[in-house]
């Protein structure tokens, strides 16, 4: 990248300026000459945690593999660097050319959450492109989106021109395509878009009209110009055909997650009653151990690290995980290269497992139970017991583990305060299990640590129609939490409250969120992700002026038959199962993971992933 006087200068007044240099290892340079689209992807958020996303990897590598595309990445500047931005009329720009992204083809960006959503609009605005999608004009600066919170793209829907819905893999590159061959007829942009709106997979929101009943629920979504009634989401069929990277780019300054990551498979057989993603990227489709070990490989020859991470939702309901950990010991340990596996689950914490285990990486052991009691640990359908947690961190400790981590939801629908007062019971039971094990390690203590976040009811889960609990309720239980720890073995946090309100509101908001957005975005609001600028005060102000009511998103209990603003979303779970998901919650009654038994969800009308197993194996 070349620097200018300008940025150059810019750079001797921010903290860590080699987030704003480019120039890493495997980074993609072309002669702009030479391309005929160029993207700019953006990730907002600061390049810390944007440069460890696994799907800005792989799009970014994916994209770049076509001669005439050149996609770029563009994070968020800290607010430092956005002082000086402003202040020298530098635009945001291009990390591999130095260039404003103003010129770009199509500006991207990936939505992981609901709190980035204003450092969209603040990216748009220091690239100097018209925030709102109707006033953006010509064949030329597309702004597009994706990623799980383009499940309801209703907050943002005045601002992006269109969405990726589901798994962007394919869809991305031939909307791309469709854009060069529109271009060549010299089509207008609302032509461009409407032609958009027919490729499976995405959602043109300029295209459809929204009418509200007089309490402010929606009375219907109307589509225009051909635009299809719902839009069904894209997903990847066959992940040992998915294209992925051999090589990263490898940051410059150290990053959040800064090892190779390779994904084992994706989605999940559990159907945990408040997870977004659970549902989302159903159905549950597996890479073989021959061809992760293949990209493990690639990987570190390529980028140099001596750390793989094996990527999923639920990395021990893998169904040849012996067999992986096998095939990436025969070399790995050869090369001094350490093998980390999150997402474990309790009941898949084997004997065999905890061997595998001693000869990877050894740290501390993370689980989920998410509910103190048997009783809300059914209501969410986590589907393990008390005593396979504390035989599972047994084995643990026999292994020579003194470390745990237990995480855990507070605010969960039906949750009572003994429930809560459960959660230090639990955390106290694994520690009695520590002492209680003669094959303990010696001379060592135990250290259990309680993390409680706080229930944020999000679409396509069954409790989408939940109320989130106050700030005042949701603080009431931390401190009950809190006053329920009797051992200094045990150290208990808990994600605050306040940001977790606003994640709700946004989460299940309309586009009546739009104006609220873009007051927030002029009034300087960015950054919400993080406890040093998150202000809450300023929010409440802001709800205020647009004279919108927040707890009416975040607090408010749908009915079941309110039409929501993400019901012409496809994502192949139906509302009918959803339902009557939630209705079991009530009663306190689990359903079967998806290799025990099919719960009629919808998704195998897809035919594939585990669906297609348990056909096959009822067929032999």
């Amino acid at each position: 990248m070349q620097i200018n006087e300008k940025l150059e200068q810019a750079l001797y007044n921010v903290q860590k300026p080699g987030r704003y240099v480019g120039g890493e290892v495997n980074a993609v340079i072309k002669d702009p000459s030479q391309v005929d689209v160029r993207f700019a992807f953006c990730f907002p958020d600061v390049y810390e945690v944007g440069m460890s996303h696994l799907g800005m990897k792989i799009l970014y590598s994916q994209f770049n593999q076509e001669p005439y595309l050149w996609c770029e990445r563009v994070f968020a500047p800290w607010p430092d660097m956005e002082e000086q931005m402003r202040q020298n009329g530098i635009t945001l720009y291009g990390l591999e050319s130095g260039d404003s992204i103003t010129h770009f083809d199509f500006i991207g960006f990936t939505l992981q959450y609901e709190l980035s959503y204003t450092n969209v609009l603040n990216m748009l605005d220091l690239a100097g492109i018209p925030l709102r999608s109707a006033d953006r004009k010509g064949l030329g600066q597309i702004v597009v989106a994706g990623g799980p919170c383009a499940c309801n793209p209703e907050p943002l829907a005045d601002f992006i021109d269109l969405f990726f819905i589901g798994e962007g893999e394919e869809v991305d590159i031939e909307v791309i395509e469709l854009y060069r061959t529109m271009r060549a007829q010299n089509a207008s942009r609302e032509e461009f878009l409407r032609a958009a709106a027919r490729i499976e997979g995405i959602y043109v929101p300029s295209l459809y009209r929204v009418s509200y009943h007089d309490d402010g629920t929606i009375a219907s979504f109307m589509p225009q110009d051909g635009a299809p009634p719902v839009v069904k989401k894209r997903f990847i069929r066959n992940l040992d055909q998915m294209y992925f990277p051999d090589k990263f780019v490898v940051p410059s300054i150290e990053i959040v997650h800064d090892r190779a990551v390779a994904e084992i498979f994706r989605g999940c057989i559990r159907g945990c009653r408040f997870c977004q993603a659970g549902f989302l990227y159903r159905p549950t489709r597996e890479k073989s151990p021959q061809v992760i070990d293949r990209q493990c490989r690639a990987l570190c020859e390529n980028t140099g690290y001596d750390e793989i991470s094996l990527s999923s939702l639920s990395s021990s309901d893998y169904t040849q995980l012996p067999q992986l950990l096998n095939t990436l010991l025969d070399w790995t340990e050869q090369e001094k290269v350490s093998v980390s596996l999150p997402s474990l689950r309790v009941d898949g914490f084997s004997d065999e497992l905890v061997e595998k285990l001693k000869m990877v990486r050894r740290s501390g052991l993370t689980f989920a139970p998410e509910a103190g009691t048997q009783r809300l640990r059914d209501v969410i359908n986590k589907n393990v017991t008390e005593e396979e947690l504390l035989q599972t961190c047994t084995n643990a400790f026999r292994g020579g583990w003194t470390t745990v981590k237990l995480y855990f939801m507070i605010g969960l629908p039906t949750e009572t305060l003994d429930d809560v007062a459960g959660i230090a019971r639990l955390g106290q039971s694994v520690v009695n299990a520590y002492y209680a094990n003669p094959d303990k390690p010696k001379g060592k203590s135990v250290k259990v640590t309680v993390s409680a976040s706080s229930f944020v009811p999000k679409p396509f889960t069954p409790f989408q129609w939940e109320p989130q609990d106050t700030i005042e309720t949701l603080h009431q239980k931390q401190k009950h939490l809190l006053s329920s720890v009797t051992t200094k073995k045990i150290t208990c946090n808990w994600h605050d409250a306040d940001t977790s309100f606003l994640e709700a509101v946004f989460a299940r908001g309309d586009r009546k969120l739009c104006r609220v957005l873009e007051a927030a975005q002029q009034a300087g609001i960015r950054f919400d992700g993080w406890s040093d600028f998150f202000d809450l005060a300023r929010w409440r102000e802001i709800f205020a002026q647009c004279g919108i009511d927040p707890a009416f998103y975040a607090n408010r209990r749908r009915a079941f038959d309110e039409i929501l603003p993400w019901d012409h979303i496809d994502y192949g779970v139906t509302k009918e199962f959803l339902h009557r998901e939630c209705q079991r919650a009530y009663q306190a009654q689990t359903t079967p993971n998806c290799r025990q038994a099919c719960a009629q969800c919808g998704v195998a009308s897809w035919k594939e992933g585990v669906c297609c197993e348990r056909r096959e194996k009822c067929s032999q």
